[in-house]
């Protein structure tokens, strides 16, 4: 916006990438014990900016809106695909946000009460993130002032484009614009939060080479600091990704959205198949009629994503967008290595959830977070893993 002619490096891009993962890493690593305030914070930090661009570009903006035809009628399609499918290729911008609220999920050993929290917690993001999203979007629509060819092709971006356009000024842009990357780096810390768990619950249960040592917990920070590394220092390998071919790298982020969605499809798939029946008695429970339209919905999301998805974003096809391919051999190159390192490391998880043992989990469970000790570390001390 200040330099129209600068033009950012893939090498650039990767060195403020990894700036980001090493400040994710050393908050996670030694600021710990107050994760829980950071995202507070964060909470704070996205629902106040939230109202505050709002409001600001609203204000700046006026009388100079866009038409509400424009903001929800009309559509605009520039990928050569009919308009259906170029539809539902734009659901993978709305599928990174499906995969952010079951972060729950992850960290649901460190939850008082996980059993009853945990599913609110879900629900409560999706209702807020819901909300939010769309007064926010359509927030933007109304200030873009409606010339699509300038938004699609300014040079800064379309975000920063249209709060310039809103505010009639660049100082003022790039104010507003500190709330979107204060909460990348918020979310950057939250996700370097729960891939360490997700880690460390997967070595415990001797699910990866080397459990051991990435199973182990850090005795003076109470985290464990060796899954925490592996975390940082795959994302920052990932990245080098980028230096050879941002589409490669695209294509990369494109297949954890569908591999996310495989993951989560696989066991309602399964309890559908069951009847719905896998289950024990819980604290939280949808009625039937509920669960089986979320699990039917779910799966078919999921199926008509994972196909789409896998599609190049524009025609026609050359070998640029075609690198968009390298999801299903990430997807099956993944699945083969699975099957080559279970027959050197066997696996045997430690925890078999099945309705018989349901009374010694909610005991184990029960009593750590009675005492109000939910944390790996007071998990470990227990010494009943």
């Amino acid at each position: 916006m200040y330099h129209p002619d600068f033009t950012l490096q893939p090498y650039q891009v990767w060195l403020i990438y990894v700036a980001w993962t090493l400040i994710a890493f050393l908050v996670n690593a030694f600021l710990n014990r107050i994760l829980s305030t950071i995202n507070r914070g964060a909470f704070i930090w996205s629902i106040g900016g939230f109202a505050i661009i709002c409001i600001t570009v609203l204000a700046c903006a006026s009388p100079d809106y866009a038409s509400g035809e424009f903001v929800f009628t009309s559509f605009i399609n520039e990928t050569g695909w009919p308009d259906g499918i170029a539809w539902l290729l734009g659901l993978l911008q709305g599928g990174f946000g499906i995969t952010g609220y079951d972060a729950v999920a992850h960290m649901i050993e460190e939850i008082p009460n996980a059993s009853v929290e945990g599913p609110k917690i879900m629900i409560y993001c999706v209702l807020i993130g819901t909300g939010t999203g769309f007064i926010f979007l359509m927030t933007l629509l109304f200030v873009s002032g409606g010339v699509t060819k300038d938004i699609i092709e300014s040079a800064s971006g379309p975000l920063l484009f249209i709060l310039e356009n809103a505010t009639r000024s660049r100082a003022g842009a790039t104010c507003l614009l500190m709330f979107p990357l204060g909460c990348i780096l918020f979310a950057e810390i939250a996700i370097m939060t729960t891939s360490s768990r997700m880690t460390y619950a997967f070595a415990r249960d001797g699910g990866v080479p080397w459990s051991k040592f990435f199973a182990k917990v850090h005795p003076r920070l109470g985290q464990p600091l060796n899954a925490l590394m592996l975390s940082a220092g795959l994302t920052i390998l990932f990245g080098l990704i980028l230096i050879g071919s941002s589409s490669a790298f695209n294509a990369l982020i494109s297949a954890s959205v569908v591999a996310l969605g495989v993951s989560y499809a696989i066991p309602i798939a399964i309890n559908v198949c069951r009847g719905r029946k896998m289950l024990p008695p819980r604290a939280f429970a949808l009625p039937s009629a509920v669960g089986w339209f979320a699990n039917l919905l779910g799966l078919t999301y999921t199926t008509i994503t994972t196909v789409l998805f896998l599609f190049p974003p524009e025609l026609p096809v050359t070998t640029s967008n075609m690198s968009t391919y390298i999801s299903p051999c990430c997807v099956c190159t993944a699945a083969d290595q699975n099957r080559l390192l279970r027959r050197r490391f066997r696996y045997h998880p430690l925890y078999q959830y099945r309705p018989m043992d349901r009374r010694r989990a909610e005991e184990f469970y029960g009593s750590a977070y009675r005492h109000g000790t939910g944390s790996i570390r007071s998990h470990e001390e227990q010494g009943t893993r």
